[in-house]
């Protein structure tokens, strides 16, 4: 089955799940109708997985679990499970966002496995924020090379397994309204597995593929957030830069540093919400393989491969135009480009790559949700299935 089959049975299947969830026509309240069996069955099966749409505080953690399809070139198809717990450090705070703890795990039928865990907590009045994430993954990558002209050409295309954990906390404090600073640690090991032999290419003389790579950083952060919610924001922005350091007296195997720098807004437009970023990456030293700026995967540029598209700097624009259906649903539409380059003065030079895409949404908990994501890129198209909004 190919990634267009795919998505397209997934739409068909969406009409049937919102009719599920609409109340029934009158003739048909007392449940004896089809739309009514099917409605309470589907509220069953949600109540069943806690996927009720709304938040308990008087539970220690609201949990949702909800499995879904995906696919892509290298682990083809595969079953995803998303885990959305939300919980509050204070239940007499009323001025922290909700906290929320997510484990996204998947398997595929060439035996790719992964988990993810993102833990988000606000306690103090909104003072202190804890962020946590952590990785531990075994799965087919590729490897293309490095730069935009490295990853168009198909022949560069190394296929290899990526086993590897990352480990990322960050402790941020409040010193203005909605302005916060902080300290954090980002330690990771990646291996290359069953890497296929290498073929004279130009880009091997400007970058090695070691079998393995460990980094760890000293990180440091500035944020102004005036997000309503971060895992899915209506109204407020968020201007943050981040900078790593990457030296070998904190474990490192290469020394270099990595700044990050994002702007996101979020306008309501008619029925919905029109949400926008800006991102940009910059690497500077003896950066590995596994620490390059990237684009692709389900939240740098929709479309395109996770790996294919690599190099030390990074800018990134995505436009998204999101609004709720009857009931717990919703649809996303967007527009992306993003460039790579050498160094920070490239940056825009050589030609861009594009992204257009459509997704659906459920709503698992209050204000989260659970996103299918069809993307088309110059010459690829990636499905996605996750939690929560991408920016």
């Amino acid at each position: 089955m190919d990634r267009t089959a795919l998505w397209a049975l997934i739409l068909s299947l969406c009409p049937a799940v919102v009719l599920a969830q609409q109340p029934p026509p009158p003739a048909e309240v007392d449940g004896q109708g089809m739309f009514g069996r099917l409605s309470a069955k589907m509220d069953d099966l949600l109540e069943s997985l806690g996927a009720d749409g709304g938040f308990d505080p008087d539970k220690t953690m609201d949990w949702s679990v909800l499995p879904g399809p995906f696919y892509t070139p290298e682990m083809e198809l595969g079953l995803g499970v998303s885990a959305v717990g939300l919980y509050q450090v204070d239940r007499q705070d009323t001025v922290s966002q909700i906290s929320s703890f997510t484990v996204n795990g998947f398997a595929s039928v060439n035996g790719a496995l992964g988990a993810e865990i993102i833990s988000q907590t606000f306690f103090q009045q909104d003072r202190y924020r804890l962020f946590i994430n952590a990785e531990v993954v075994d799965a087919p990558e590729v490897f293309y090379g490095v730069g935009l002209d490295a990853g168009r050409v198909k022949a560069n295309k190394i296929d290899f397994d990526r086993r590897g954990y990352r480990f990322k906390p960050q402790l941020l404090t409040q010193i203005w309204p909605a302005t916060f600073v902080g300290l954090g640690f980002d330690f990771s090991q990646n291996e290359g597995r069953k890497v296929e032999p290498f073929a004279p290419r130009p880009f091997e003389q400007a970058l090695q593929f070691p079998d393995s790579s460990t980094t760890a950083a000293l990180t440091l952060h500035l944020m102004h957030d005036s997000r309503d919610f971060i895992l899915n924001a209506r109204e407020g922005r968020l201007l943050q830069a981040d900078l790593a350091l990457y030296r070998d007296g904190l474990g490192s195997d290469s020394v270099f540093e990595k700044y990050n720098l994002e702007y996101s807004d979020y306008w309501g437009v008619g029925p919905g919400i029109l949400a926008w970023q800006f991102a940009a990456e910059f690497n500077h030293g003896e950066v590995p393989w596994d620490q390059l700026a990237q684009l692709g995967g389900g939240t740098r540029l929709r479309g395109y491969n996770s790996g294919r598209y690599r190099d030390k700097q990074m800018g990134l624009a995505q436009l998204e135009y999101r609004h709720d259906l009857p009931r717990r649903h919703g649809m996303v539409y967007w527009l992306g480009a993003g460039t790579l380059a050498e160094s920070v003065s490239e940056l825009g030079s050589d030609k861009w790559l594009h992204s257009v895409g459509l997704g659906y949404r459920f709503e698992v908990k209050q204000r989260v949700n659970l996103r299918l994501d069809m993307a088309w890129g110059n010459g690829e198209s990636g499905f996605y299935f996750a939690v929560n909004e991408v920016f």
